[in-house]
């Protein structure tokens, strides 16, 4: 038990939580203009899970905020100039 513990312990020390949320993305893609990126890639450029840039992208698409395609079977966004 006493493992257990101690492997939690140190799982939750370096869990780093951070919230994020739309606007973290647009600013990524707003300072890297004329530039295609993937989910994949944003999260990479801001240290995030993929999940949350992928909600995050999905709302910015709805509103029309940001630029993307659909090639090579994945989807490309870029700053809606």
């Amino acid at each position: 038990m006493q493992l257990l513990q101690k492997f939690i312990k140190s799982a939750e020390l370096n869990m780093i939580i951070r919230k994020m949320g739309q606007q973290e993305v647009y600013d990524f893609l707003k300072n890297n203009k004329r530039k295609w990126f993937t989910s994949k890639d944003i999260a990479r450029g801001l240290k995030v899970s993929i999940g949350s840039v992928t909600n995050n992208l999905k709302k910015l698409r709805k509103s029309t905020s940001v630029k993307f395609k659909f090639s090579n079977n994945k989807y490309y966004y870029m700053f809606k100039s």
